[in-house]
């Protein structure tokens, strides 16, 4: 073989080597959820993929939503206040292991860790509009 074989051989199998070695979507949020969570609290287990944490917001913004046509609309503001300043007590620099993501994709995750450690989600990690109700009393 000679040189420019083997370079371009090695190469190559460099470049197999660093995607295989590379980690999935869902694995690069799950450490982002843990490294969140290790910021600004919650059930340490909470290691949310993407997908999950924008349905955990996407049931918080369907219930302030409905709060605000029902007449709540302080409560609702009380409410969002509180989730967002438990997502900055994080700190404003993100983490190491969230670097990878998209900005929706933090904030989902960001938004969806804070609201669990609120307290604001049940034992399937699911948003929970009473506990959130409850949390806005203390």
């Amino acid at each position: 073989m000679n040189r420019t074989t083997t370079v371009l051989l090695l190469t190559a199998m460099l470049a197999v080597g660093a995607v295989g070695c590379s980690k999935s979507g869902d694995e690069n949020a799950k450490d982002c959820a843990a490294a969140l969570t290790e910021r600004a609290g919650g059930d340490s287990v909470d290691k949310l993929t993407v997908s999950e944490a924008k349905e955990r917001v996407d049931a918080l913004d369907k219930t302030l939503a409905s709060m605000v046509r029902s007449g709540y609309e302080s409560a609702a503001n009380d409410a969002f206040a509180k989730l967002d300043k438990k997502a900055k007590e994080g700190g404003k620099s993100r983490p190491e292991a969230c670097k990878s993501l998209s900005e929706g994709d933090y904030t989902a995750l960001q938004m969806a860790t804070a609201m669990n450690g609120l307290g604001w989600t049940d034992k399937d990690g699911q948003f929970d509009k009473l506990k959130m109700v409850d949390g806005l009393g203390s």
